[in-house]
């Protein structure tokens, strides 16, 4: 069995578990210095770069929101995701990370966590925002055994300036509860529901917000995934 003992301060995610778990109107929760700090440089310095001719990036713009994503593989656009193979144009950190994160122990320490009986890692994205980024304020409300986490790889970023993912009571920016400002080796983790609210504020500044998306669900062989209507994966984009 592969060690991933160096990668995860499980002791700073789980000082936050009654915070996470008595949080209303939904359950959410803001940790730092998540991975330990050697890995995490790591993971930083490997960051996937964004280049508009590599057909691994994306663009996803509407009036909701406007962002740069990356799928983890080799798969494209329109194909149902395999996160569990491995990424030949990644580092040899970054697949370690994802076998870690598809690993019974990341999703058992999860589910310590939450306590949300989510069953295995449904779907793994890098995010990039840049100048003119946002996304407004949205709720999925997929199912009851879905978490969402964002971790986030960008270093000196302003109190106060948008880019984190805010957590809010209702679907309106005037009712954010939450804005993480310290993206250095962060991380936000929420579960969804109907009052799941989030959201990035319009970034104004020439600055780039590095982060990946990770969906953990309830899952069983019989009947798929338990969020609604994925018996696939979904390809759709968060923050």
């Amino acid at each position: 069995m592969e060690n991933f003992d160096d990668i995860i301060n499980w002791e700073n995610l789980f000082k936050q578990s009654e915070t996470f778990k008595n949080n209303k109107p939904f359950k959410f929760a803001f940790t730092e210095e998540i991975f330990k700090r050697d890995f995490y440089e790591r993971l930083f310095e490997t960051f996937p770069k964004y280049d508009k001719n590599d057909e691994t990036w994306f663009t996803s713009t509407s009036f909701t929101k406007h962002l740069f994503y990356r799928r983890w593989g080799t798969n494209k656009e329109d194909e149902e995701e395999n996160a569990e193979e491995e990424d030949p144009k990644l580092s040899l950190e970054w697949n370690r990370f994802n076998r870690f994160l598809h690993s019974q122990e990341f999703v058992d320490n999860i589910k310590k966590f939450s306590k949300v009986p989510v069953d295995k890692m449904k779907m793994l994205k890098f995010l990039l925002y840049q100048k003119g980024g946002f996304q407004t304020p949205h709720i999925h409300n997929d199912g009851p055994s879905t978490i969402i986490i964002f971790f986030y790889f960008s270093k000196g970023w302003k109190a106060g300036d948008p880019g984190g993912t805010y957590v809010a009571s209702e679907a309106d920016e005037s009712k954010i509860m939450f804005e993480p400002y310290n993206l250095d080796n962060s991380m936000v983790i929420l579960q969804d529901g109907p009052s799941s609210a989030h959201g990035v504020r319009y970034i104004t500044k020439d600055v780039t917000r590095k982060a990946i998306q990770v969906y953990y669900e309830g899952y069983s062989e019989e009947t798929g995934w338990s969020g609604q209507g994925s018996e696939k994966i979904k390809p759709t984009i968060e923050l």
